[in-house]
């Protein structure tokens, strides 16, 4: 029996997320948890995801079970011939086979201390299999040639590791991902509150006092405002702006307008570079 499975992906329409429940299904004989990664900035929205998935596992005041994620975010930025390849790593008894991407990986990086990754590279490993699955040449080079390799190989990949096969890896070092230090606008959540990328205390945040933001998207200035600190969100007033730590990470600050939508007041978007002024 294989752990409870969740999968992430920028792969987002009903087609796409058919087939990937479809072949989990087989393989692991329980369809995963599929969940969409469709905002303009799937990469960090995956990071403080996979980042809060991580923390949720912890504080049960008995050991818990095991837990898979899966993760695909396709980086269209030309570096990799065809794709970013895919990686694995555990965190305690949980296990996560991500797109290798400095961005994603970035918040277990700094958050939860992830600095090396396994990184396969999918011709290879699918050369090895031959020695424990039945998959001839032919499949094996489509598989590793596909464009759609989050549904032909990140399953294979995660289900022979599971099973304890010798697959082929190379430990790599998490790089520092570009831009790193820049506090963003890290994910919006349905009310849209805009959940940032730094804690209260890299921002200075004090309750009951008040912290002048600017904000700005690919060089374009949004405005600057002085937001008030709030010690918790019932305390916002209806209608006002305020920046309050919220329930992400490890006590990232969130800015919130009481009963509204703080990205729509405000004009901002996933990526969305934040600065204290």
């Amino acid at each position: 029996m294989y752990p409870p499975i969740t999968y992430l992906s920028d792969c987002t329409d009903t087609n796409a997320q058919a087939r990937l429940s479809m072949r989990m299904a087989a393989l692991f004989g329980r369809s995963p948890v599929l969940l969409p990664l469709d905002g303009p900035a799937p990469e960090q929205s995956a990071g403080l995801t996979l980042l809060d998935m991580l923390l949720a596992t912890r504080h049960f005041g008995e050991d818990g079970f095991p837990t898979v994620t899966l993760v695909n975010v396709a980086p269209r930025d030309g570096t990799w011939e065809n794709g970013a390849p895919f990686c694995w790593f555990r965190h305690g008894p949980h296990t996560v086979f991500s797109t290798y991407s400095p961005t994603l990986l970035s918040m277990v990086r700094t958050h939860l201390g992830v600095t090396r990754v396994e990184v396969t590279d999918a011709r290879t490993v699918l050369g090895a299999a031959g020695s424990w699955a039945r998959i001839a040449p032919p499949e094996a080079d489509a598989v590793a040639s596909t464009q759609f390799r989050s549904l032909w190989y990140l399953p294979l990949l995660a289900k022979w590791v599971l099973d304890e096969r010798p697959v082929p890896a190379t430990t790599t070092d998490v790089p520092a991902a570009p831009g790193t230090g820049r506090v963003r606008v890290g994910l919006i959540d349905n009310f849209g509150n805009c959940k940032l990328t730094a804690t209260g205390d890299t921002l200075g945040f004090v309750p009951g006092e008040r912290l002048a933001v600017a904000f700005s998207r690919d060089g374009a200035d949004l405005g600057s405002h002085k937001l008030h600190c709030y010690g918790r969100l019932s305390e916002v007033p209806a209608g006002e702006a305020g920046l309050v730590i919220g329930s992400s990470g490890t006590g990232f600050v969130e800015l919130v307008v009481g009963c509204g939508s703080a990205a729509r007041r405000f004009g901002l978007t996933e990526g969305t570079d934040v600065d204290v002024i």
